[in-house]
């Protein structure tokens, strides 16, 4: 099992650990990780997430080739801007999903591309990357010697502004800044995965605690309520918002267009997968991602969805009680003819069925969607 180099700071704090994607991280502390949810939404919340992996490409033509092998469309990026793309499979399914930087060239980097990877995937992507992506061409995996947080929350810019004299403010969403924070070089990309601001700071890993720990301690001296929140407030978190978690709502197994990940495929460009999924389309679908309310119990993966005659129709994906919305909801895939809002369905919750209700999707909108 591996861990992150804050597990020592991680044990001292109290918290609970299990496994994931291969490491032993933290998935609660003491406060719990509701309080910990809920203090994400009303000031900070730091998040240990170096068990997530990150790759350089970069090389004459980098772009056109990464192109290909990713989803959306990301040649019209500009040095520092970031988005969101899927590595699918020759079926269309997800093999994994992205976050893509546009670096700006360097002397020794020509067309420079910094793609952040799911850590169950990284060995799996570097490889896909490698088999894909030819010399002149290199691909580099740097997780190791990069350190990954995320600094999530509604003060959170402010929180980071203070450290980099207003850099993030001045930051738009879906871009990369960088600047030293305690005099440690930063990456500071205005992203994140739990529906708020903030920032994922990526940074030398031998720099771990000190720059964790001076995070902490500024926003003490700043008087921004702070801390540390583990996995589970951080799938909490993810879920309100509408944001797919890989093995749950996408995997080799499942295809952007059934999970309504429509909107970060370019069809308009070649990928792989996008053959697949243009014959799926003109097939149609046979299943679709929904979320559901629930009464009379708490939905758990796997948990069947039945339809008013009692029938099965699908299953659960992901299930939780949602802090913020105060519901007890679930992620299912179900057939097309059942995925209006408003549907009434059940989950068969050890054997017994409990009232559910197809709702509009995010239980949370995210902030930084709320004015657009």
């Amino acid at each position: 099992m591996k861990t992150t180099l804050l597990h020592s700071w991680h044990e001292a704090a109290g918290a609970r650990f299990a496994p994931f994607a291969g490491f032993d991280m933290p998935i609660q502390y003491p406060s719990g990780a509701i309080e910990e949810h809920r203090l994400t939404r009303r000031s900070v919340g730091l998040f240990d997430i170096d068990h997530m992996g990150q790759v350089l490409i970069w090389g004459p033509g980098a772009g056109e080739v990464l192109s290909r092998l990713v989803s959306n469309r990301i040649l019209d990026m500009q040095g520092g801007e970031a988005r969101y793309a899927l590595l699918l499979n020759e079926q269309g399914g997800v093999i994994d999903d992205l976050f893509i930087y546009r670096l700006a060239p360097t002397a020794t980097m020509i067309d420079p591309w910094f793609v952040v990877v799911n850590a169950s995937n990284r060995d799996t992507d570097v490889a896909y990357f490698r088999e894909h992506i030819k010399s002149p061409i290199e691909v580099q995996d740097i997780s190791d010697e990069t350190y990954m947080i995320a600094v999530q929350g509604p003060k959170a810019v402010q929180l980071i502004d203070s450290m980099t004299g207003g850099r993030l403010s001045a930051t738009k969403r879906f871009t990369m800044t960088e600047a030293p924070i305690a005099e440690v070089p930063c990456k500071i990309g205005r992203t994140g995965y739990t529906g708020e601001d903030g920032a994922e700071l990526f940074y030398p890993a031998d720099k771990a605690q000190y720059l964790w720990e001076f995070i902490l301690e500024r926003a003490k001296k700043e008087g921004i309520e702070a801390g540390p929140v583990g996995l589970a407030a951080r799938d909490s978190l993810r879920f309100e918002a509408g944001m797919p978690l890989h093995g749950h709502e996408i995997s080799p197994d499942i295809t952007p267009l059934e999970a309504l990940l429509s909107w970060a495929c370019d069809f308009e460009k070649d990928f792989i997968g996008k053959k697949a999924l243009l014959e799926l389309k003109a097939r149609g679908l046979s299943r679709k991602l929904v979320t559901l309310n629930v009464s009379g119990g708490v939905p758990r993966e796997g948990y069947p969805i039945l339809d008013r005659e009692g029938r099965e129709i699908g299953k659960c994906v992901a299930g939780m009680y949602c802090p913020t919305t105060e519901t007890y909801s679930a992620n299912a895939f179900v057939p097309p003819t059942f995925a209006k809002a408003g549907t009434e369905l059940a989950v068969a919750i050890r054997g017994n069925a409990k009232p559910a209700v197809v709702v509009q999707r995010p239980l949370y909108v995210p902030t930084y969607r709320r004015n657009t």
